[in-house]
């Protein structure tokens, strides 16, 4: 059933009326530095079966769980030395931790699908901390498109894949890291790099004092690691120097295309570029032919974006 989708300003009257909406189990989308999340009380496990149907996304890929503060997460997981220190050197910021949760956390099932440990943020967004304040609860938040597709780092994209499937999008302009959250899991000796994201993994690194491990990617275990996705409707083909005759072209550096993640080489300006770029390219139809982008720095993220965007579809 189709509903209309309000835009709401990131004002003290539209955070109120978001707010409101997300108590009463509706879904609400809104911007973090990453992408646009869409938002639904946690708690409530109708409300987060909604984000599933509204995005068509599989049940066995988790949700992440934003909250207003540290202090809040540590209500819903068994907490560790290594969480408190990259907590406080990250959060709020572009970094999601996952952690085994704690009895009587109170959380829909759905949220971590069916899995013992919960991905947790915290947002450093203006509005997306005013909205979490106001709400005064965790709200499970994927981002804000339909599963597999482009991610959203404008209100208007939002709209362009989900309009008239939620109640509200909070519309602040635009995202400034353009990426999604860096996830990191722990196991019983380190830290465990889950998806490159919006967080550099040597800050990360530096933080901790050792190098991340890498996970088996045998099983679901994180947001973000299904093998397509991010995927435009065109079929994707990396690391070229020159379009094809049926391709648009996005560039990156000295190589110049229909679009450019960056002239100059920024890997902070591509990957705030990249999924609107890809929208934008999506939208002329037909192939898309990308540029190589250096795997260091975000480049490891852009890389990993453009590697699931590539990948054959089932």
């Amino acid at each position: 059933m189709s509903i209309k989708t309000q835009r709401l300003q990131a004002d003290r009257n539209g955070l109120e009326q978001a707010a409101t909406l997300l108590q009463g189990g509706a879904l609400v989308a809104f911007p973090t530095e990453t992408v646009y999340g869409l938002g639904a009380d946690a708690r409530q496990g109708e409300a987060v079966a909604s984000i599933y149907a509204a995005k068509g996304r599989p049940s066995f890929n988790p949700l992440i769980v934003h909250l207003a503060s540290i202090d809040a997460a540590r209500n819903y997981v068994d907490w560790t030395p290594q969480a408190e220190k990259l907590a406080q050197a990250f959060w709020p910021g572009p970094l999601t931790l996952v952690l085994p949760l704690r009895d009587g956390h109170g959380l829909s099932s759905l949220v971590t699908a069916g899995l013992p440990t919960v991905a947790l943020r915290v947002p450093a967004h203006p509005a997306a901390q005013a909205l979490l304040s106001q709400f005064g609860g965790p709200v499970a938040a994927p981002s804000a498109n339909p599963s597999g597709r482009i991610s959203p780092t404008t209100a208007d994209h939002v709209l362009s894949g989900l309009s008239g499937r939620i109640a509200a999008v909070v519309d602040d302009g635009p995202c400034s890291v353009g990426l999604e959250s860096t996830i990191i899991g722990f196991d019983e000796t380190r830290a465990v790099l889950l998806r490159a994201g919006g967080l550099a993994t040597e800050d990360i690194e530096n933080v901790l004092g050792q190098t991340l491990s890498t996970p088996d990617q045998a099983h679901i275990t994180a947001p973000g690691q299904l093998s397509s996705h991010y995927a435009p409707r065109g079929v994707v083909r990396l690391n070229a120097t020159e379009p094809l005759e049926d391709e648009h072209m996005l560039g990156f550096g000295p190589i110049a295309g229909t679009l450019t993640l960056s002239a100059s080489g920024d890997l902070c300006e591509a990957a705030a570029n990249l999924f609107d770029h890809l929208h934008q390219l999506d939208a002329l139809g037909g192939k898309i032919a990308v540029a190589p982008v250096p795997m260091e720095g975000l480049g490891r993220a852009i890389n990993d974006r453009l590697q699931r965007a590539a990948a054959p579809r089932s």
